[in-house]
């Protein structure tokens, strides 16, 4: 039985806070919850967090959760008649202000915004609807020309392409949230915003190593700096929305698979987000073209894909995440995608451990194994397994139940909180009871990987092949 390798993250809303429902689509498929600090408030998001953590004692199967930062939000003041009418062709003033009672005048009370624009800037309004280009600059107010009619009301997103912002990709509001989602020990921290890799260091002084970083890469800035920026997350996740709004929508999967290849080399998680299946808020199936959609990114190595407003507010939340789980195994069984062949990572093996993870994926391959067992303190061989892509899911046993949780996140590790082992007898039993219990019949190959002296971090450098259910075969 084919055993789903690729992740799906949950965004949690309305629709889906409630006990019952978490656990409908925890048994549905979802492997990490989101919790989005946009929406959530803190009382609400605390009771999630508590059942998701009861759901997660009762089944014994580890799960992540993680905390999405708001980020900065720039945004249009306000004006007399709630919105202004936007006529093509047609000049108009952005003055640094909260509000504006002027016909052809565009409250931005963003300073920062005036500092990075110049003649020929792009502006982007209301989630890239209309579009505008500054013309030149009248002391401190922004001429810009509007290149599409529309309204624009109150309140609007405003993206500015191709621009660095000086401005931090923390809020108050973001550290006060931070506070409280460590508090209620989350696994990974989301940071929206990211520019440039000293945003990522910035909020690393704050979190230290209380949750991971998960970057989100959702502007062209970001791109510039994307090794640095990998380098210094611990995640990544493909926000294809503000991606989408900032760049040119030919450019998204062009972005997408360069993202995701980045990440394969170092073996950092990569998750793609926004419009997976977004047809489902209201439809009970989803397009063809999602489904493809879907299926690129399994195929490109994402180790998780994301359900955003579909699982949040949608209306068939339970189901949108059984088709992701559907159209993913279905990806990763068929043979024509070479779908283990060509996910190995590019990164140079030069460690010992390196070698050894290396090698079990090898011996997968060549053996068929059933599974991949990695003893891991840290997380790190389970990590570094993954990175290789073997042809077989990865089962990580671990002490720390922290770690099993992070490790949720990764690509084909299913994760179990055991004692550590301390003999090579032990070792090789237990790996043998966790793949009994993961579904392995007797005789089917396994592949054991740990470090020696047992106990000890950062020694990954024993393989051990044996069969299920025969202990003394060495063979």
């Amino acid at each position: 039985m084919h055993q789903r390798l690729c992740k799906i993250v949950s965004t949690i809303g309305p629709a889906t806070s409630s006990p019952d429902m978490l656990r409908m689509i925890h048994e549905a498929g979802v492997n990490v919850f989101r919790l989005n600090m946009s929406h959530g408030q803190h009382d609400k998001l605390r009771n999630v967090v508590k059942s998701i953590r009861e759901m997660q004692i009762e089944t014994g199967v580890a799960t992540a959760i993680f905390a999405d930062l708001q980020g900065p939000k720039i945004r249009t003041g306000t004006f007399e008649d709630g919105s202004i009418q936007l006529r093509y062709g047609q000049e108009y003033r952005l003055v640094n202000a909260a509000s504006t009672t002027e016909e052809g005048v565009i409250p931005v009370p963003h300073q920062e915004v005036f500092d990075a624009l110049d003649e020929g800037a792009v502006i982007k309004l209301d989630d890239g609807k209309l579009q505008m280009t500054v013309t030149g600059r009248d002391g401190d107010v922004l001429l810009a020309r509007a290149d599409a009619m529309g309204t624009l009301s109150d309140r609007k997103g405003i993206n500015i392409p191709d621009r660095s912002l000086p401005i931090s990709a923390l809020t108050e509001k973001d550290r006060e949230d931070l506070e409280f989602a460590l508090s209620m020990k989350v696994d990974y921290i989301a940071l929206s915003f990211v520019q440039r890799p000293s945003d990522v260091h910035e909020a690393r002084e704050l979190i230290g190593d209380e949750a991971g970083i998960i970057s989100k890469i959702e502007k062209p800035s970001a791109i510039d700096h994307l090794d640095e920026i990998i380098e210094a997350s611990d995640a990544i996740m493909v926000a294809r929305g503000d991606l989408g709004v900032e760049c040119p929508v030919e450019d998204v999967p062009i972005m997408q698979r360069r993202i995701i290849r980045a990440c394969r080399r170092v073996g950092k998680p990569v998750i793609v987000a926004t419009h997976m299946l977004e047809s489902m808020v209201e439809s009970k199936a989803p397009t063809r073209a999602e489904a493809s959609d879907i299926s690129s990114a399994v195929n490109q190595g994402a180790d998780a894909v994301m359900l955003s407003a579909e699982t949040a507010v949608g209306s068939h939340s339970q189901t949108a995440v059984a088709i992701m789980d559907r159209v993913i195994s279905a990806t990763e069984r068929d043979p024509e995608t070479a779908c283990y062949a060509i996910f190995h990572s590019e990164e140079d093996h030069s460690t010992t451990a390196d070698a050894v993870s290396l090698s079990a994926r090898r011996i997968t391959e060549v053996l068929e194994c059933r599974f991949a067992v990695a003893y891991t303190n840290t997380g790190s061989t389970a990590r570094r397994l993954a990175r290789d892509r073997p042809c077989a899911p990865i089962l990580a046993a671990t002490p720390n139940v922290e770690v099993a949780q992070s490790l949720s996140l990764c690509w084909g590790v299913t994760a179990k909180v055991t004692e550590d082992i301390s003999d090579f007898g032990e070792m090789i039993a237990r790996a043998d009871t966790l793949a009994s219990e993961a579904g392995g019949r007797n005789g089917e190959r396994i592949v054991i990987l740990s470090g020696f002296p047992f106990g000890r971090s950062g020694k990954t450098n024993t393989l051990k092949i044996s069969r299920i259910g025969a202990i003394e075969d060495d063979s």
